[in-house]
């Protein structure tokens, strides 16, 4: 009966070794980072990023918080469309994950306000973008790099848009996929909240009573 014990803890560990060397044999580094933003004024509150990697792990709340945005004075920003070459975000690396199968997200977009959830399948294509090392020149130090587009950045808009592109160090960010979210009929906090959404800052509030909410440009 010992034995039978002492195999089947053996048989274990061998078997999380072998998941272990699996993931960091298909990572060219240490681990892959999951960012978020939102167009000028467009607040949005990340309640959950949950993350199934290519072993089937889960990553639950791989991120939440504030998605990085910008708030420009006097209303002199530009929420309309999305950037030519979007930052890495705000966000997280997700560390001692394999890179990813699926994203789901659960947000609040606060100008709405409305209470949004979605999946992100990253497809091989992405993935293998993602794996693919690439001679680049780094203007901030003035050095050759071999970098890697180690990061997932999702831009998310009213009316549950979202644009995902890979990014990487003084590399271009290539845009992977675009998402149209439901509605999450719970309301924020899966219902938990009474239907009450996250205050709108003062000056996006200012905003979008001046000019609206851009639909459409996204």
């Amino acid at each position: 009966m010992l034995i039978n014990k002492l195999l089947h803890v053996a048989i274990v560990a061998l078997l999380l070794s072998g998941c272990t060397s699996a993931n960091s044999e298909s990572l060219p580094y240490d681990a892959w980072r999951l960012g978020f933003f939102a167009p000028d004024y467009m607040e949005v509150w990340i309640e959950t990023a949950d993350v199934i990697d290519m072993q089937g792990n889960v990553y639950r709340r791989a991120m939440s918080g504030n998605a990085a945005i910008q708030r420009p004075p006097n209303s002199s920003g530009y929420p309309k469309g999305w950037p030519a070459k979007p930052g890495w975000g705000k966000g997280k690396y997700v560390k001692g994950a394999d890179l990813p199968k699926t994203i789901y997200v659960r947000w609040q977009s606060m100008v709405e306000p409305q209470t949004y959830k979605m999946a992100i399948s990253i497809s091989d294509s992405t993935r293998e973008i993602m794996r693919k090392g690439e001679k680049t020149f780094c203007a901030a130090d003035g050095k050759w790099i071999t970098g890697y587009r180690k990061a997932i950045v999702v831009g998310l808009a009213p009316g549950g848009i979202a644009k995902v592109w890979v990014v990487g160090p003084c590399l271009t960010p290539i845009e992977v996929t675009r998402v149209k979210a439901e509605i999450d009929p719970r309301g924020p906090y899966e219902g938990e909240s009474g239907g009450k959404h996250r205050p709108l800052s003062a000056v996006s509030k200012a905003y979008v009573e001046k000019f609206g909410v851009p639909y459409g440009s996204w």
